[in-house]
């Protein structure tokens, strides 16, 4: 036993494969309800700054990206575009991960850092102020969104027409 809450969601009857959250998503989500409200993402910065292990003002993948589960290939933490790695899939990146890394380099350098709460808002799409996993998580491959709390969405009853 690894420790820490057992995997939310999941399906009935068997075990999904959830992957790890993102470590940028719970650095920023301070109190972590799921939602970047306002106070968070005008705290941004700082909160960002606490991923940096090395202390060199920026964060490089092997900072920002989740641990790879245990039993899986390794890979060589390319830039934020690499889906496939030595033949193992990785996920689109995270939009919250895109709009901080500005130029798409990898690296989420001072610069970017220090701009990370007018980054963010740019992901505000209906521009309450703050950002839900709808607006800083990619769509689920397979259903509809998430909602406020993060919680899967029944489907949308059958057209009879």
């Amino acid at each position: 036993d690894e420790g820490g809450p057992p995997p939310q969601g999941g399906g009935e009857g068997g075990r999904r494969h959830r992957p790890p959250p993102s470590p940028i998503v719970e650095a920023l989500d301070a109190n972590h309800d799921g939602v970047i409200d306002s106070n968070e993402i005008a705290n941004a910065s700082a909160a960002l700054l606490t991923l940096d292990k090395n202390h060199d003002g920026k964060l490089t993948p092997d900072e920002y990206r989740p641990p790879r589960p245990n039993g899986s290939p390794g890979d060589q933490q390319g830039g934020p575009q690499g889906n496939q790695q030595g033949g193992h899939h990785r996920p689109p990146p995270l939009p919250i991960l895109l709009a901080l890394d500005a130029n798409h380099d990898g690296v989420i350098d001072s610069n970017e850092i220090a701009n990370a709460p007018a980054a963010l808002l740019t992901l505000d799409k209906n521009h309450d102020g703050k950002l839900t996993p709808d607006e800083y998580l990619p769509p689920r491959p397979n259903g509809p969104p998430p909602d406020e709390q993060g919680a899967q969405r029944p489907p949308p009853p059958p057209d009879d027409n």
